[in-house]
This record gives C-alpha cells, sequence and structure tokens, in this order.
C-alpha cells in the first residue's frame, strides 16, 4: 500500500514593532492577528486528535504576544481604542477614521451591518485633511462603535468560541457602552494570554510540532554575504559589502534558546525567513541542534542537474557535509498557494474537493510508495480572506484527511503529520549535491536587495554595526547585550520587504521609521549620538502616482451603476485630475477612472462630469492597448445618453487601422462601464500590454490618460493574485 504523509507547515510572523527604549508599538497586528488566526488555528486542530501539523513561531511574534498579554509595552492603537469616546480629540478622531476600518472589508466589516454602515459613512478612499472635515461628521456614539468593531471584528471563530460573550455583542450591532468597550478589550488580552500555552499543550501531547525561525526573520544568506544576491541573479547592483556570519549564527542560537525557553524544549526544525537558503547556512544549523530544514519547489528545481517536478519533489533530502548533514523538504508550491490565494474565493466544499484531487493525482503519479506532500505557508493572513476565517473550509479538510483514504485512488493511505513525524516514515535517501541560494520568492533575494532604497538601509545596517564593533568592549555586558539586540531587529527582513517597488502598504514610512528607530537604538544604548542621516526616510518622497495597478480580479456587472461598494475597489486606476505645475490647466472630464481584469477580459470604468462632458461636441473616447507586433483601438461616442456599443479596430506596426467589429458589452447610466475579450485583443497570459485612455473632439486629441506614459499592463495568469498577495 502506497503511503501519503502530508506535511503542514503553519508560518506564523510578524516584525519586531517594539521600540525597546521608549516601551512602545506603533501598529497593532500582533494583537489583532493573534485573536483571530493563532487563537484560531490552535482551537481548530484541537478539535481533529488525528491530524497533526508543524506549527512556525518567530521569536520576534512571541516577544510581542508575551507584551501583549502582560501589558508591558505600550500600544498606539490600543491606546485610541481605550480612549472614552467623549474624551477624544479632532486628531483622535481622525486617527480612528483613518486605521480603524484596517481589516478585510469584505469578511471582516461588510458582515457587521454596523461597522459596514461606518466604513460606508467614512468612504473607501479619505485623504488626510479630508479624514479631518469627516471626524468632524461622526456622533460620539459611531465613535464609540468604531472603536468596539475595530476590535471586536478581529476575533475570530474560536475566540468567539472560548468567549461566549463575544458573539452576545455581535449580536447587539451598535449602540456600545464604555463598559462594553473595556471588556471586549480585557477579552482581547486575555484570548492572546492564552496563546502560548495552548500551543505548547499540544506540542507536549504530541499533536503538533513547533519550528522556529532566526529571531528577528533575517534573510540569513544575506547577512552571511550581501553578495551571495548575485548567485540567482547576477545582474543584482549590490550595496556596500556586508558580511556577518556570526550575526546570522547568532540569529539562529537566540531563537533555539528562546524557543526552548517559551515552550519547555529546542526545536527541530527550521522554517528559513522567506525560505531563505545557501550553503554556507547548513552548518550553522546544525551546529544549533536542528535537524531540518524547509524551503521551496523552486530552490529544488535550480539545484538539480535535471528538473522532473513529480520525480524529484515529494521526498526529503540530505544535505551538508559528513558530520554536519540535515533533511532538507522542499513545499509544493502549485498546493500550497492554492492555499493562500485561490481557495478564499470558492466554497468550502469545492476547496476541500481540489485540494483532496491535487493529492489523489500526486498518489497516483509520484513514484515511491512513501510520499511526503509539504504544505507550507502563511498561517495567519490568508484567513482574512475566508469566509468565517477559513473554518468551514479547514474543518471539511481535516476531515476528509481524517478518514485516511483519497477518493477514487485505492489502496493508499493518506495522513497529516507533523513534519519530524513524516521525516520518520519518509526518510530522505537521496543527497543534494548542490543547493541554489535563493527565497521562496522567484528563487532569489530581489525583494530585500538590489533597489536603491534597499541599498540605502544595508548601508546603514553595516556602518552601524562598525560602530557598535568599535566601542562594544567599552561597555557593560547588559548594555552591550542591549545595543546587539537593537542590530539584530533591525536586521530583519520585513523593513527591505517595503523598500523599492516590488510591494506597497500605506505603512510604508512606518516600516521605514521602526528600522531607522532599531538603528538609532543602537546608538542609544551604546551612549554615542545617532547621525542626522538616521532621521531622513529612505522612501523616497514621491510625486503621487498618476496610476495605481489592479491589486486582484475583479468580476463587475456591467449596469452603468455601482451596484456594490466592492465591485471595482481591486481596481487599478489612473488619477483623471489635471497635473500640479504652473503651466498647465486642464478641465476635469472624468471623477474617476478605473481599469482591471478577469483570468478572461479587461474592463473599464468611466465616471464622465456630465456638465464638462456636455460642453464639449460630440467627444469620442479611444482606448488604446499597443504590444509589440499590433494596436488595438477601441472607440466610442462619450456624448450623453449612450453608447450602446463601442467599435474595435486593429493596426499591424505601422499599419493603417482596420475594423473587428462592433460590441455591445458597455452600459452607461450613472457611469460607463465596458468589458473587452482578451481573445478579442488576441491576447494572452502573461503578454505585455500597455493603454491610454484618449478623448478625441474634431479629430484633435483633447486629454489623454495617463498623460505622460501608457499604462504597463500583463495579462493576468493564474498566479496574478498569488504575486499582488500582500503581507
Amino acid at each position: 500500500m502506497k503511503t501519503v504523509c502530508v506535511a503542514f507547515l503553519w508560518h506564523m510572523h510578524q516584525p519586531y514593532y517594539t521600540d525597546p527604549v521608549l516601551g512602545s508599538a506603533s501598529m497593532p497586528w500582533v494583537r489583532l492577528h493573534a485573536t483571530k488566526a493563532y487563537f484560531d488555528m490552535a482551537y481548530l486542530i484541537q478539535r481533529f486528535p488525528a491530524i497533526r501539523a508543524t506549527f512556525n513561531f518567530t521569536p520576534s511574534l512571541l516577544i510581542q504576544l508575551k507584551e501583549v498579554a502582560s501589558g508591558s509595552v505600550r500600544d498606539l492603537f490600543l491606546e485610541h481604542a481605550r480612549r472614552p469616546a467623549a474624551e477624544l480629540t479632532p486628531a483622535e478622531r481622525a486617527f480612528l477614521l483613518r486605521h480603524f476600518f484596517a481589516a478585510n472589508w469584505g469578511t471582516m466589516v461588510r458582515p457587521f451591518p454596523r461597522y459596514h454602515e461606518l466604513l460606508a459613512r467614512r468612504g473607501a478612499e479619505v485623504t488626510g485633511g479630508h479624514l479631518d472635515q469627516l471626524a468632524r461628521r461622526f456622533t460620539t456614539q459611531e465613535l464609540l462603535d468604531l472603536q468596539v468593531w475595530h476590535n471586536l471584528g478581529w476575533f475570530g471563530y474560536g475566540a468567539l468560541a472560548r468567549f461566549p460573550r463575544l458573539a452576545a455583542l455581535r449580536s447587539k450591532d451598535r449602540g456600545f457602552t464604555e463598559e462594553e468597550k473595556l471588556e471586549v478589550l480585557a477579552l482581547q488580552q486575555e484570548a492572546v494570554s492564552e496563546i502560548i500555552p495552548m500551543y505548547r499543550r499540544l506540542a507536549e501531547s504530541g499533536q503538533i510540532e513547533l519550528t522556529t525561525t532566526p529571531f528577528y526573520h533575517p534573510i540569513l544568506p544575506l547577512l552571511i554575504d550581501t553578495d551571495f544576491a548575485r548567485r540567482p541573479r547576477p545582474e543584482t547592483v549590490l550595496p556596500q559589502r556586508f558580511q556577518a556570519p556570526e550575526d546570522a549564527d547568532m540569529q539562529i542560537r537566540n531563537a533555539v534558546a528562546f524557543h526552548a525557553e517559551t515552550f519547555g524544549t529546542p526545536p527541530i526544525g527550521l522554517w528559513p525567513s522567506e525560505g531563505s537558503v545557501c550553503p554556507e547556512m547548513v552548518p550553522m544549523v546544525h551546529r544549533a541542534g536542528l535537524r531540518w530544514v524547509a524551503t521551496d519547489e523552486a530552490i529544488l528545481a535550480r539545484s538539480l542537474a535535471s528538473w522532473d517536478r513529480q520525480a524529484a519533489l515529494y521526498q526529503p533530502y540530505r544535505i551538508g557535509h559528513p558530520g554536519e548533514e540535515i533533511a532538507i523538504l522542499f513545499r509544493d508550491r502549485e498546493l500550497s498557494d492554492a492555499f493562500g490565494f485561490v481557495y478564499a474565493k470558492n466554497t468550502p466544499e469545492s476547496a476541500v474537493e481540489d485540494v483532496m484531487r491535487r493529492l489523489g493525482g500526486i498518489a497516483q503519479h509520484a513514484p515511491g510508495d512513501r510520499l511526503l506532500v509539504a504544505i507550507i505557508l502563511d498561517g495567519e493572513n490568508p484567513w482574512e480572506h475566508y469566509f468565517n476565517g477559513g473554518e468551514p473550509f479547514l474543518s471539511g479538510l481535516y476531515t476528509e484527511l481524517t478518514k485516511g483514504s483519497l477518493p477514487g485512488v485505492p489502496d493508499v493511505r493518506i495522513s497529516a503529520e507533523t513534519i519530524s513525524q513524516t521525516l520518520a516514515v519518509v526518510p530522505p535517501t537521496a543527497t543534494l549535491d548542490h543547493l541554489h541560494s535563493g527565497s521562496w520568492i522567484n528563487a532569489d533575494f530581489k525583494i530585500w536587495l538590489g533597489h536603491p532604497e534597499d541599498n540605502r538601509a544595508w548601508d546603514l545596517l553595516r556602518d552601524t554595526r562598525a560602530q557598535l564593533l568599535e566601542v562594544e568592549k567599552s561597555l557593560p555586558p547588559e548594555q552591550a547585550r542591549a545595543a546587539w539586540e537593537e542590530l539584530y531587529a533591525a536586521e530583519g527582513s520585513d523593513w527591505c520587504w517595503w523598500y523599492g517597488d516590488d510591494f506597497d502598504t500605506d505603512y510604508k514610512p512606518e516600516f521605514d521609521r521602526l528600522f531607522r528607530t532599531h538603528l538609532r537604538n543602537v546608538y542609544a544604548r551604546t551612549g554615542l549620538p545617532a547621525p542626522d542621516f538616521l532621521n531622513e526616510p529612505l522612501v523616497r518622497m514621491r510625486e503621487p502616482d498618476s496610476v495605481r495597478q489592479p491589486v486582484g480580479l475583479l468580476s463587475p456587472i456591467l449596469d452603468g451603476l455601482v451596484s456594490d461598494f466592492f465591485e471595482w475597489r481591486e481596481a487599478g486606476t489612473i488619477d483623471p485630475s489635471p497635473p500640479l505645475g504652473a503651466m498647465w490647466r486642464s478641465n476635469r472630464l472624468f471623477t474617476y477612472l478605473g481599469f482591471g481584469f478577469s483570468l478572461e477580459t479587461l474592463f473599464l470604468r468611466l465616471d464622465p462630469d456630465e456638465t464638462l462632458v456636455s460642453e464639449r461636441t460630440a467627444p469620442e473616447v479611444e482606448v488604446r492597448l499597443h504590444t509589440s507586433t499590433a494596436t488595438h483601438k477601441l472607440t466610442f461616442s462619450l456624448a450623453p445618453p449612450g453608447p450602446d456599443s463601442f467599435t474595435l479596430f486593429v493596426a499591424s506596426s505601422g499599419g493603417p487601422f482596420a475594423q473587428v467589429g462592433r460590441f455591445t458589452s458597455i452600459c452607461r447610466r450613472e457611469v460607463i462601464e465596458l468589458a473587452v475579450r482578451f481573445k478579442e485583443l488576441n491576447l494572452e497570459a502573461g503578454q505585455d500590454v500597455r493603454m491610454s485612455v484618449i478623448v478625441m473632439q474634431d479629430g484633435l486629441e483633447v486629454e489623454r490618460y495617463p498623460r505622460q506614459h501608457p499604462v504597463a499592463l500583463t495579462v493576468p495568469d493564474q498566479d496574478f493574485e498569488a504575486r499582488m498577495w500582500r503581507v
């Protein structure tokens, strides 16, 4: 009989938001994720004793869970929540409106009538000045309800089962009292205080395995030597060379020691930060007492001379020199990413069916009698996108796995095991002679090094470390230790995750400030004055970008109405405002320009300013789509009340336009919405295209959006939302 061991590894991580010098934390994500994913995942697995899994906690998260539970660190968001609503200052009221809707709107705001009502009252897009005006319109009771819902909405199904009072407060929905608000916050702290003990009990029972990550989540290969970034990408622009293998070793050793102190036993396995590996870290891992590591299948593909996915992936390997060998396993990227980015969009039943179908395919086609299927992903962020925090999906999946068999696949025994248990059943029999240097993202280190902002951060880290080394011997041991802790915190990967153009968040300036704060604290701990340049943001102060790219797939109803608050929320936008500058004035023909796509269709939305449009004579819109071989032109009249159709033309490079046909997938009522299928544009997934929206009048171009350069788009493929995912 064939044996398939499914090895879940749920990775729990938050960067170190705490400023130890001031004793304060500026962001609430540890506290809020704690009452949802961290609590939920432990609560759920307890209901399925036959399911065993591995949970990975970064020490930087564990420290903060302890800080939240003890109340030993000030929390800026919590202080704003605790403030009596009647006593809020204008700035505090604006803070609530700006930050207290920070949740997945579709699954954590919209299901609750009062919370959704408050969001609709505030609006989807706000600015600082606008917030001050809005805040004056909110009553004290509305602000109090917002304080409650910002915290109540983040409780997951596990906490709701543990504390029935929360369900009663959700049912009340509105009109909360100050006493009820404090009750919610007290239950929040109690839930956080139970998390570490819950996981420890589960580990002691043998149902779960607890593993660690380098202490402050650094990219170990880059700590060892930033020049390693050129191994997977020789063209990488490097900072001044940073080499600190002793820091990499210490981040591992400190993580193992802290894990043992927290959970009672040392860990056996390591999830390297972002799955980042290189050959030089293997001896460090072995010396720390760790016996296995995990990373992504793309690393395996680049480590082997030839790549046969089915034959190579579903087994562990040995790596390292004799006497320093450890086991290494590789996550099934397709299956793991489906958990993170696909299944939330489906019914729980269809998602479970797909998992079991995929596992059945692996069992049938992968060679060997004992298979290891590693499903490794973020254990906290995905569940915000699932109905009821993913409980119906995970419960259904755990139920199926408990049966021990695969539908339609005879003579296969399947079980969910911890990684160490799996390695006992499926021990490594092959040795990797070469280990590719890279991370789980594109099998390289581009996210954290190469952009001018990233490289500047590495230079500051290098210079600060050099200063610390100069004075270390003159410091008392405790003072030196505190300074090194701040430097190790600055070595965390999360700061450079947000530097550069790879990812964006409203909190990017705060991540930048926290990185520089940890560096300044190194100087503060040593008694040295911090350089003035540490007060200067590394994030470049850019002019507002006129284009925002889509962040998700769309499925709008083409009815000429914004029929749903969330219908175009994931869309890209083109700012229709006139450019700032003394030499340009322009009327604003549109109040909004949105664009996006499904896997099959391009969508466009235009909100005309009817007064300005009516002042023009027969204005016409041209949407131009350029590829390297052809240009498509989509045209329709902007004159009301139409249009009821648009015309599509195509021209080869340098040739005249020829009509393709007329299409009726367009509607104008309050807004204009249209759709054109990619196949009508001869576009395929992964193909690059540039788009401009042009307003013509009497044969002359009167407006162009964007004004400087076309929007650069890539036709989405099945992995689009995985790549756009923001942690």
